[in-house]
């Protein structure tokens, strides 16, 4: 399996490289409206947010920042497939002008104007980002009312466009279960409260970072790319930054786009790109290690598993994992200035290949449970089986 990388140094307003319904999940990061390290680059997208915020007039910049941002919201929408998913990390900001403090609400304006273009919106995530010490708190001292809450989360708004995917093909069927997740990481991923990513300064590979960052873990794209496509999608990403979304695909053997308009984030881009096989694997091994954990504890305190995967041969909690499995990262090669192949492998990683007959429930131990339920209760059974049928 090869998967393809491109990145594009235009502006996201308008992504005239891109035809209609051509992607099938975003995954982003935008500059947040009212935050000062980002009040540049809005200024030069519109000279009259420089006007606004040199007048002191916080209303109006967060407005005029936002009519930019939502000129991008409209291309979303234009490329995405039907049923496709749009993924947006955002922070609400904090911001004292002229003296006034006041919170800036960026995750319910684009919220409320995403779905003014059509967006269904789904349950959101909020990640605690947990950069901040306990003691820093915002206001004065210790006597009420001067003291104002501190914002430790940022939100990844979900929203999809038109109804759920479907997916028609045998091919797409075989994919879509080969990219199934496990049964523990979707009691955690699929909460709606995350208190277990870090912020981070991007600095995914090596040691050098750039004064323009945000706070955006590697591991909260790849759980929304997991989450929410299957092998061989496309992701974009319209502020793509140093390209967290993009490794991040490709780790994931998913294909990617990213639009950067600051080309001088090039270098840093490519220089990261030699660690990803190495950085990926890491990750695939942890998950599979993560997953033997589990059913170890499991199996002490609830006995044997039901299901095994047709992969690993390891067990499963449930039959919708029996054809996952995690394709590992063969080798990187850029094929251009500005695009990347990836090669997996389209084996199980051997060392987690290994019989587990002890820990998975024979034809014969299945005979005895059968036999074990009530009549009464295999009747119900079968009542709600056609049910949902």
């Amino acid at each position: 399996m090869i998967t393809t990388h491109k990145i594009i140094f235009k502006d996201s307003k308008r992504m005239k490289e891109l035809i209609d319904e051509s992607i099938d999940l975003v995954v982003t990061s935008p500059p947040y409206p009212m935050i000062e390290m980002w009040d540049q680059i809005f200024a030069k997208q519109n000279e009259k947010i420089d006007r606004a915020l040199k007048k002191k007039d916080g209303a109006a910049a967060f407005e005029l920042m936002h009519q930019e941002l939502d000129k991008v919201w409209v291309e979303l929408y234009r490329v995405l497939r039907e049923g496709g998913i749009a993924c947006i990390n955002i922070g609400d900001a904090t911001r004292t002008i002229d003296s006034h403090f006041a919170l800036y609400t960026n995750h319910s304006r684009i919220h409320t104007y995403m779905q003014k273009l059509g967006f269904s919106a789904l349950p959101a995530i909020l990640w605690r980002k947990q950069t901040n010490a306990p003691n820093k708190f915002m206001g004065s001292g210790m006597m009420p009312p001067g003291a104002y809450v501190t914002l430790e989360h940022e939100y990844v708004l979900i929203l999809r466009k038109g109804n759920k995917k479907e997916f028609e093909t045998n091919e797409e069927k075989k994919l879509r279960r080969e990219s199934s997740f496990f049964w523990e990481e979707r009691n955690i991923w699929f909460s709606d409260v995350w208190m277990d990513l870090k912020g981070t300064s991007q600095n995914l590979f090596d040691n050098k970072t750039r004064d323009r960052s945000a706070a955006f873990p590697f591991e909260l794209p790849y759980r929304l790319i997991t989450m929410f496509s299957i092998k061989g999608d496309t992701v974009l990403d319209p502020f793509f930054g140093i390209g967290t979304t993009m490794f991040a695909a490709m780790a994931a053997a998913r294909n990617s786009i990213g639009y950067e308009i600051d080309r001088d984030l090039r270098e840093q881009i490519m220089s990261k790109s030699s660690g990803i096989v190495g950085f990926s694997n890491q990750r695939i091994v942890e998950r599979l290690e993560k997953h033997l954990a589990f059913v170890e504890d499991r199996s002490q305190t609830k006995g044997k598993f039901k299901y095994a995967n047709n992969h690993y041969l390891f067990p499963v909690m449930t039959k919708q994992e029996t054809d996952l499995i995690i394709n590992g990262l063969l080798s990187i090669e850029q094929i251009d200035m500005d695009s990347f192949d990836v090669a997996y492998s389209d084996k199980p990683q051997k060392e987690y290949v290994g019989i587990w007959d002890e820990y998975i429930l024979s034809d014969s131990d299945r005979k005895d449970m059968k036999k074990r339920i009530s009549p009464k209760k295999r009747k119900k059974s079968h009542e709600q089986k056609q049910l949902f049928e």
